[in-house]
């Protein structure tokens, strides 16, 4: 459910902003309207900082649970003393990378040259002779050397599979014909530059000191980050704030919980210099959003925010999705085998991380749940037909759900139920806002569609109800009615011949729709249906390839060893990767169903912010 918000209006003298600010922050309560807030070049500036300590907590948190952690590390004395010497270490690292990587690349390229010194070249020089340093395909050298050798010393030193390294000896500074690149040689040989990019190396070791020191300041350097944070609330709440009698009033928008404002209220009132006025928050005001629901529609928060919460006034459909999501990600997997890895991941993910991971891995757990459950009913254990695994012959009634040939019509009418629900919503939304008459074309539509499903839909299945069918005069009677709210009376203040001629557009637009949207429930039949295909594929080849499908027979140990061996690694890499495809599917084709096809039926409006309170950030 959506908390309900009480709006303050505040007006006060601009001398007592800051304190009343702080006191704000103190009490944690208020959400100051700051929307619209454009940061000006010192914001961008500061918004920068917070940014750089945010990454900088980030990291040393990582890195205090490294290897490279030396955890007797003496403390900084404050969090900016800690920050600077993390950003220079930071600065140092990547500098003496960038050196070491341009060292180790220059050690490639000058290692065919052999081994050589700076004043090796230079007493030959001395002497007279001077080396010229070529290089060739090592194809043209092969052709070329006989040649060259006849008018001059040429050597070669070193080859690769793509060049050939040789130097010609020259006593002059005559011109040198030959057919190749002249290049210059480095100051030094491979070895030498491997030895210097070691020493830097060991810079790069020795700067994890630093690091360490850092990394035992985080909470300094946490509590600047917030200081930052509550500087930044602090400016974005002066730059909104409306300005009147010369800048002598400061007029400020507030908002707060209903079951906190009394604590607000007194807040305000100690304030002699203070006007204030309240009430209670409507549909049509841009009041903030805060989420208040039960532990299990809490979970789907988590996918819910990925698309936007709801609007102020309208109906949190977190709890209501959920049970859905929760259906079909079980659906889309299809495998109690496969639940079960889920649900081991989500009871391990569970012990570690903060109330973010815990929630996501909470999730986890409940739909991986939900998909052990429906795997047991379809039957499936990684890929294997558990009615075979109980012995059941092939054509023989089980008490389990044949998912190919009896699920595509289920989906179907998953579809057309979600569907109804979110219709239902929408209807009730629009008459507690606006009253019955404003939805009673949506409402001629529920009836048709309901009318319909339970006529036909239903003795498909099983379960008709008696006298209740496609020829009862009573499935008529709701089908007119539903047709005269639908075309007739689609809006009251309006000439019924208008909304006839509306009504039939609508008609047109609503069937279309309505029909790509209970087609689009298909794909939990065709995502649950391919990843048991693709199980059972990998089965078969784990037990074709490793020849088992033949049976063990009178193989010796080993090479039944071998056998068993083989057709583990194939199934752990096939339903791994089975798994990893099927688990993405399953996450994402709910939220599809969700955010498109139920949220447009339910009629769902977006809200343009959270409840996020003035507050301390430490």
């Amino acid at each position: 459910m959506i908390s309900k918000m009480v709006r303050y209006d505040i007006v006060l003298w601009a001398g007592e902003q800051e304190n009343f600010i702080e006191r704000l922050r103190d009490l944690g309560l208020v959400d100051i309207t700051t929307t619209g807030w454009e940061p000006s070049e010192g914001d961008r500036t500061l918004l920068t900082e917070i940014d750089a300590h945010n990454k900088a907590v980030e990291y040393l948190k990582s890195f205090a649970k490294s290897e490279e952690y030396k955890a007797d590390a003496e403390a900084f004395a404050s969090g900016k003393e800690a920050y600077d010497a993390y950003l220079a270490a930071r600065d140092e690292r990547v500098r003496l990378q960038q050196e070491i990587a341009r060292l180790d690349k220059l050690a490639e390229e000058v290692a065919p040259w052999g081994s050589f010194t700076e004043d090796d070249v230079r007493k030959l020089a001395e002497r007279g002779v001077t080396l010229r340093y070529f290089t060739t395909q090592p194809a043209t050298f092969d052709k070329m050397f006989t040649e060259w050798s006849e008018t001059m010393t040429v050597v070669e030193i070193g080859r690769t599979q793509s060049l050939s390294y040789f130097v010609v000896v020259a006593t002059d500074d005559a011109p040198i014909v030959i057919d190749g690149q002249e290049v210059r040689l480095p100051r030094m040989d491979s070895q030498a530059l491997r030895r210097e990019s070691e020493q830097l190396s060991k810079q790069v070791e020795a700067l994890n000191v630093e690091f360490s020191r850092a990394a035992q300041s985080v909470e300094l350097i946490d509590a600047q980050r917030a200081t930052l944070m509550e500087q930044l609330q602090g400016l974005k709440v002066d730059a909104m704030a409306q300005r009147e009698a010369d800048g002598e009033l400061v007029i400020l928008e507030g908002w707060a919980e209903a079951e906190t404002a009394e604590r607000v209220d007194a807040l305000m009132q100690e304030y002699p210099n203070l006007v204030y006025m309240r009430r209670d928050a409507t549909i049509d005001d841009d009041a903030p959003v805060k989420l208040k629901n039960n532990k299990f529609a809490r979970l789907f928060e988590l996918i819910g925010a990925m698309y936007s919460l709801p609007k102020y006034g309208t109906l949190d459909l977190t709890g209501i999705f959920g049970v859905f999501y929760m259906l079909f990600f079980a659906i889309c997997l299809n495998d109690a085998g496969y639940g079960a890895v889920l649900l081991a991941v989500g009871l391990m993910l569970l012990k570690k991380g903060g109330p973010k991971l815990r929630q996501a891995a909470w999730l986890s757990i409940v739909c991986a749940s939900a998909t052990v459950v429906f795997g047991l009913y379809t039957g499936s254990l990684f890929g294997m037909s558990i009615p075979q695994l109980l012995g059941y012959k092939a054509g023989e009634p089980t008490p389990f759900l044949d998912f190919p040939n009896q699920f595509f019509s289920i989906a179907l009418a998953i579809g057309v139920f979600q569907i109804l629900v979110g219709m239902a919503i929408n209807i009730y939304m629009q008459t507690k806002l606006f009253g019955i008459t404003s939805c009673f074309g949506l409402l001629g539509w529920f009836i048709i569609i309901l009318s319909g499903s339970v006529a036909v839909g239903l003795p498909m299945f099983g379960l008709g109800i008696p006298g209740f069918d496609a020829s009862s005069p009573i499935f008529y009677a709701l089908v007119g009615i539903g047709a005269v709210f639908m075309l007739v009376l689609n809006n009251v203040k309006r000439n019924p011949l208008i909304n006839v001629g509306a009504g039939l557009w609508d008609a047109y637009n609503n069937i279309t729709g309505l029909l790509s949207d209970v087609l689009s429930y298909i794909r939990l039949f065709a995502i649950g249906l391919s990843g048991g295909v693709l199980a059972q594929v990998f089965n078969s080849l784990a037990l074709g390839l490793s020849g088992l499908s033949e049976g063990i027979g009178e193989s010796a140990w080993y090479v039944v060893a071998l056998q068993i061996v083989g057709a583990s690694v194939i199934l752990l890499i096939g339903h791994g990767i089975n798994l990893f495809m099927s688990a993405i599917s399953s996450f994402v084709h709910p939220m599809r169903l969700t955010f498109v096809e139920f949220y447009k039926n339910a009629g769902f409006e977006m809200s343009q912010r959270s409840f996020d309170p003035v507050r301390k950030m430490k």
